[in-house]
């Protein structure tokens, strides 16, 4: 049996074996552990899925491998991208990022291209757009409180209406006023119409949505999250998969214990002297014993996710279209975007005369989309690829399977920060509990971000006092935010 078939305990594990227990093995809890595994912490990682990587894992279908949503490896942050290279060494390939819009029935390039824009537009259009932007330049709009107020302070209002509302609600399944502007001001902070028009003119670039190429896994993302799996295994830091946190024992403000359910049904205890958490924050409070005050379990019932499901279709064609991914805009469509995984990594598909497509529906547990069969989803993404002109002939469609992900947004509604700083005040009162990860804080980042607030909630057990809120998308991307202190540490790390 190697260390990635592990499947379950031969017997309960517990302290003082397990210094640090790791709750979910995405991203963020592999990096922790394995950060904590260089200094000479054990800890042991306990995964409810069947693989790891959370949604940055990579699935596979008759050898055809596909991501949940494409996962790019670029980061400002260089222990992130240290240990990336570190583990992963030179499995990585060199990717091009071509990606376009598609809207009203044309491709636009995207990053913007002034006169592929000017074309589909049309004249008129165009100088409305540039007529909406100049009057709110002027003009701008008092508040920026949700959105659409912020995304049309930097790009005007036409420019608004025709490319960011259709898709951003199709995303969210909310009305853009009904979103915070905390979401844009993460996710593309740093662009306006402006800068990008000078982008496309000049060829100068340092947003980072707008990046030109990135490395990329030679067999998909959950390449890497395999790697750290194989090397905790190997150093005495066991992952085990298919593992459920069902309680979370608590005396105090210290956790105890968890118990654990495994795939065969059998539950055990495993104690610990501290916890790392990236299972939905809304989910931790509800499994801890004791529970929470009301209002504490209030606010995590307040908490909203926005679901996914990707449909992942072979076609008999070797090539379809260049780009890695293609975001349908129009509201017609139910698909939000589309993956060409043979355009990731060739790697990615067993048959070079086939393409695999990730068509991807961004949808809730119980609407719709949801709740269709697979049979049904295969034959809406196969009609939706054919009326977008990205395939000639229906019967082209050999074969497809569907994976659902769920809570696979934190949504930015308008209670979500009253509701995430009743929480964050709450488990702050713990001694020996972080949360870290994209639903471990409620936060919609990259996994760069999220293997950030791993590698800071491990140098926290080592003594460290960072305040993982403090961590946004932003201030990741700045070197100058990490601490003499954990530059010490990666510093010691990397002469080991």
């Amino acid at each position: 049996m190697t260390s990635t078939q592990i499947r379950s305990f031969s017997k309960p594990v517990t302290n003082p074996s397990n210094p640090t227990v790791v709750i979910g093995a995405g991203p963020a809890g592999l990096t922790a552990a394995y950060h904590l595994a260089k200094h000479g912490i054990k800890s042991i990682t306990l995964e409810k899925a069947d693989k790891v990587g959370g949604i940055a894992r990579t699935e596979t279908y008759k050898g055809y491998r596909f991501d949940i949503g494409g996962h790019r490896f670029f980061t400002k942050v260089p222990e992130v991208q240290h240990l990336w290279y570190e583990v992963l060494g030179d499995e990585f390939i060199k990717v091009p990022r071509l990606s376009r819009i598609y809207y009203n029935g044309k491709f636009f390039s995207y990053p913007l291209e002034p006169l592929n824009a000017l074309n589909n537009l049309g004249m008129i259009h165009s100088l409305q757009i540039m007529s909406s932007y100049l009057k709110v330049k002027l003009r701008p709009l008092p508040e920026e409180t949700n959105f659409e107020q912020w995304v049309t302070n930097r790009f005007g209002e036409r420019l608004y209406q025709t490319f960011f509302k259709s898709y951003t609600e199709k995303v969210w399944g909310i009305p853009c006023t009904q979103i915070r502007a905390d979401w844009a001001a993460q996710r593309i902070k740093g662009l306006s119409l402006k800068k990008a028009v000078i982008n496309a003119l000049f060829g100068s670039n340092d947003t980072k949505t707008l990046i030109k190429e990135f490395d990329y896994p030679l067999l998909g993302p959950g390449m890497m999250w395999e790697r750290f799996q194989e090397k905790l295994n190997q150093q005495g830091c066991p992952v085990y998969p298919n593992t459920d946190v069902i309680r979370v024992e608590r005396e105090g403000n210290r956790v105890k214990r968890i118990i654990v359910r495994q795939d065969n049904g059998e539950t055990y205890p495993i104690e610990g002297e501290n916890f790392l958490s990236s299972m939905p924050i809304s989910a931790l409070v509800h499994r801890l014993d004791p529970l929470p005050p009301e209002n504490v379990l209030a606010a995590a019932r307040g908490l909203k996710y926005r679901d996914f499901l990707i449909v992942s279709i072979i076609i008999d064609e070797e090539h379809l279209f260049p780009d890695n991914w293609i975001y349908i805009h129009s509201p017609e469509f139910k698909v939000g975007r589309i993956q060409n995984f043979k355009n990731w990594s060739p790697a990615m598909v067993p048959d070079p005369s086939k393409t695999c497509l990730g068509m991807e529906y961004f949808c809730s547990q119980g609407d719709e989309i949801w709740e269709m069969s697979q049979e049904d989803l295969i034959k809406l993404a196969s009609r939706e690829v054919v009326e977008l002109g990205l395939v000639d002939d229906i019967n082209k469609v050999k074969d497809g399977t569907v994976i659902r992900q769920k809570k696979a947004y934190p949504v930015y509604d308008a209670e979500y920060s009253q509701h995430l700083k009743v929480l964050q005040d709450y488990l702050d009162t713990y001694e020996n509990l972080y949360t870290i990860g994209r639903n471990g804080m409620h936060r919609y980042n990259n996994q760069d971000h999220s293997m950030l607030a791993g590698l800071l909630a491990a140098e926290n057990i080592m003594g460290a006092k960072h305040n993982l809120w403090t961590v946004n998308t932003e201030r990741s991307y700045h070197e100058e935010f990490l601490t003499k202190e954990s530059k010490a540490y990666s510093l010691a790390a990397s002469t080991k």
